[in-house]
């Protein structure tokens, strides 16, 4: 009750004696650590099942995001689904690091309008292995980080895929579709094409130091 009236988003989760464990999200911390080890923000040392660096809080404006890009075994979930990349969090989501169950609370924003959503993107789990792997093989570019990249070429695509480049073309017209983009110029989409598999996390940092 005291953490709702102080108006932070706070966590609350039960430690191994079934004691409340009440973490609060303060307004100036900007990234907090979720894992085993002694010097995590959000410890959880008696969860056998979580890593020892096993997900990342971070706050984007007013708004928290939990990250969890690869860095645990077992895998973090929010409201049921894994997360892969970075997930919003919103009043009431229910989080979950190997066996430990969390709740988000952000009672500032409960009562908020979510913004419509024009078009649901894909995520991991629904777009195929080989689609998957264009994705990542068109993104293979920005591993560097380079602000100057550009998106692989259909012929780069294709050998690092072991497919035809007809093949690519048509993988890349599927993914266009399915993430809205195939209105664009042909130069535009498929930079934004690789700019949402990115964003959405189907397409992971960790995917493109491979």
């Amino acid at each position: 009750m005291e953490a709702e009236r102080q108006g932070d988003p706070f966590l609350i989760s039960r430690d191994h004696e079934g004691r409340q464990v009440v973490v609060t999200l303060a307004s100036g911390s900007g990234r907090l650590t979720v894992g085993r080890a002694s010097a995590s923000d959000v410890r959880l040392d008696f969860d056998p099942e979580v890593s020892d660096l096993h997900a990342e809080l971070e706050r984007i404006g007013e708004h928290w995001v939990l990250v969890d890009d690869g860095l645990s075994r077992n895998g973090s979930f929010v409201n049921g689904e894994r997360v892969s990349g970075r997930r919003r969090l919103k009043d009431g989501d229910a989080l979950r690091f190997g066996s430990t169950a969390v709740l988000f609370r952000s009672p500032a924003t409960a009562d908020r309008d979510e913004t419509a959503t024009a078009k649901d993107m894909p995520d991991v789990q629904s777009v195929t292995a080989t689609q998957r792997r264009v994705l990542i093989a068109l993104c293979r570019p920005y591993a560097a980080g380079s602000e100057f990249a550009t998106p692989a070429t259909n012929r780069a695509i294709a050998d690092e895929v072991y497919l035809s480049v007809d093949a690519v073309k048509a993988h890349l017209r599927t993914l266009f579709e399915r993430f809205d983009v195939s209105d664009l110029p042909q130069n535009q989409k498929r930079m934004r094409l690789a700019e949402l598999a990115v964003r959405t996390g189907v397409v992971s940092p960790r995917d493109l130091a491979g």
